[in-house]
């Protein structure tokens, strides 16, 4: 099943245009939304999701027309917005079968099948009986996985649910998505860009409301290869560097001096030297060559 996504556009009432006459097609698997924050990246997920109305556009997953039957996507959804919930003193197990029930799953062995059946998917298992309000920041992730394959979801959205997570827990999650992922449609939004290129099989890059590049990791790194040049420098000569060439990021060496990564289609003068083309490298590219609209 493919989501079709035709001429969006939203302006809110402060005459932000949080999204700009967006065109996009995500298909089966996992599709990273990249995109700095304030880029348009919630607003997407949220209209998507039926949480808000656009302005103008056409949004279709499968042959169900989201905008006109909203109930007919959200019957096939699981989304895990940015941050959501504040948890009533039960158990993980207990909290999910009363999800269930909501979810219109009768029969109490059915419940308790399923709602064991996501506690391992999501390696929550052994906690179980543990309240969620107790759970670390990622269990919690973990478990708002947990919570929308209740309903074994043909699109699932989540938005930025790796920020904050410590490296671990983040490492714990993306292998729960990838589990979930295989046999229906993933978005994930993010402006973390290793979360894509560790996790993403399609990306977009979006920013200002406008989708800037589509394409898949590998290929967006292929395009740019002889094309990213880097050379040490000095923290005082970084002003004059970016005046000179297009930096696209700086990193501090140990000894306080600067590695920087520049965008050239020729070696930009003797002391560069080339380098391999990173992801990161796509991303800053992309920002800088298109506007960011209002």
């Amino acid at each position: 099943m493919k989501l079709i996504i035709k001429g969006l556009t939203k302006t809110y009432k402060n005459g932000v245009k949080a999204i700009d006459n967006l065109n996009l097609e995500i298909g089966t698997g996992m599709f990273g939304l990249l995109g700095p924050n304030g880029a348009g990246k919630s607003t997407l997920m949220r209209t998507i999701a039926t949480l808000q109305s656009p302005d103008s556009g056409t949004i279709t997953f499968g042959d169900i027309d989201v905008l006109e039957d909203k109930m007919a996507l959200r019957k096939v959804l699981g989304y895990l917005p940015q941050s959501f919930g504040v948890y009533p003193k039960m158990s993980a197990e207990a909290l999910l079968d009363y999800f269930a029930t909501l979810k219109g799953v009768k029969s109490k062995s059915d419940r308790q099948k399923l709602v064991k059946e996501v506690l391992e998917i999501t390696n929550l298992y052994d906690v179980r009986k543990k309240e969620v309000a107790g759970y670390s920041g990622g269990m919690k992730q973990r478990f708002g996985i947990a919570q929308l394959l209740l309903n074994n979801p043909k699109l699932i959205i989540v938005d930025e649910p790796t920020a904050g997570l410590d490296p671990a827990e983040r490492n714990r999650f993306l292998n729960v998505l990838r589990e979930v992922g295989t046999n229906c449609t993933v978005i994930f939004s993010t402006h973390i860009v290793d979360d894509v290129k560790e996790l993403c099989n399609e990306m977009a890059i979006l920013n200002g409301g406008q989708i800037l590049k589509h394409t898949t990791p590998s290929k967006a790194t292929d395009e740019i290869k002889g094309q990213i040049w880097t050379k040490i420098i000095e923290r005082d000569e970084l002003e004059n560097m970016e005046a000179s060439y297009k930096v696209l990021s700086s990193n501090y060496n140990q000894d306080n001096t600067l590695n920087i990564r520049v965008h050239a289609m020729e070696q930009p003068a003797d002391d560069f030297k080339e380098a391999t083309p990173q992801l990161d490298d796509v991303y800053f590219i992309a920002l800088k060559e298109e506007p960011v609209l209002a």
